[in-house]
């Protein structure tokens, strides 16, 4: 890709950002997460030759398309601080219960020389024995306290991930990680959709998807510290829910602040315009992390208008109406 390119190339997320694109419920929705530490540079060939994604890519397919468990494979760029010479990390994360607060996080640092087969016999796991988790305690790691945030900066698929994700990368990881004594480690991932709103991110354990993200809001979406209403315009949505629910609970998130981070929670859709997908009843689920409190949100999701949008980057990339939703009302049931 040339620099010309890049200089004069009509970027996806700008045009998304100029015209006001929405990005809530543009979340991939998923039960499992599986990142994977792997070398630059991931070109369509190298990907294609590596031994590891030749047997992974098509089992996850399968898990996907013909079991029906969702799963989403990640690629993490090593890093010089955390990755080890030799060995590779893997972090898996699961949903735990139907309600959740977090996804249950498991950490290993496998040698090279395994980890095609560690990766293919927890995917075994998965179909066969969902509930279960591999053991293999001599690659275990005790990360369950680290926070794992995830910036798309994969030129390959789009342009813009590079060209807008990697200065939020470098942000968060020069100045909020090596802030947080361990607690926070930021990476470099692979695409995860969605890139007409980069720069993009995944946080994990929480599940949160964010995207258009500008430096300003970094600190607030790290350190918790003033009104979440300030994130309102950053929210992709939940990957605990789907499409419709995901813009329910964002609004539900902005009315109870913080503590809704860690309410368990689960959504339903309880009837829909699955044609035209112009309206949806939600219903979402919560508990406090206790139990000593049990209710529930319902309310309806409406198109609220369109605006035109990019898809991807390029010159010649057609633009496209999209349409952008509304919560018209919210009612709390108990």
């Amino acid at each position: 890709m040339t620099q010309d390119f890049v200089n004069n190339c009509r970027f996806c997320c700008v045009v998304s950002k100029a015209n006001g694109e929405d990005p809530i419920g543009s979340a991939p929705t998923y039960e499992h997460w599986l990142a994977l530490e792997m070398k630059l540079p991931w070109t369509e060939k190298c990907l294609r030759e590596n031994p590891v994604l030749q047997s992974a890519i098509p089992f996850i397919e399968k898990l996907n398309f013909e079991h029906g468990i969702k799963i989403r494979g990640q690629l993490l760029v090593p890093d010089s601080e955390y990755s080890r010479p030799g060995y590779t990390r893997l972090l898996y994360y699961r949903q735990p219960a139907k309600l959740f607060a977090k996804y249950e996080k498991h950490e290993f640092i496998i040698p090279d020389s395994e980890v095609g087969s560690f990766v293919m016999a927890l995917l075994e796991t998965l179909l066969h024995m969902p509930k279960e988790v591999p053991e293999w305690e001599q690659y275990r790691q005790q990360s369950r306290h680290i926070r794992e945030l995830m910036v798309c900066t994969d030129g390959n698929v789009d342009v813009a991930c590079a060209r807008f994700g990697y200065p939020i990368y470098h942000k968060l990881r020069s100045k909020f990680a090596t802030a947080s004594h361990g607690k926070l480690r930021v990476w470099r991932c692979s695409h995860f959709g969605g890139h007409q709103f980069a720069p993009t991110l995944i946080d994990l354990p929480y599940g949160h998807c964010w995207g258009h993200l500008q430096p300003e809001i970094l600190e607030l979406l790290v350190c918790h510290n003033s009104s979440v209403t300030g994130l309102y315009p950053f929210y992709r949505g939940w990957a605990g829910l789907s499409k419709f629910e995901q813009i329910v609970e964002r609004e539900i998130w902005m009315q109870e602040g913080w503590d809704w981070l860690n309410y368990h929670k689960s959504g339903q859709v309880l009837a829909s315009d699955e044609v035209n997908q112009d309206w949806a009843l939600i219903r979402i689920d919560f508990s406090t992390t206790d139990g000593s409190m049990r209710s529930a949100y319902e309310t309806r999701v409406e198109v609220s208008g369109s605006v035109i949008t990019a898809l991807d980057s390029g010159n010649e990339q057609p633009l496209e109406e999209v349409k952008q939703y509304r919560v018209s009302r919210l009612l709390k049931v108990t």
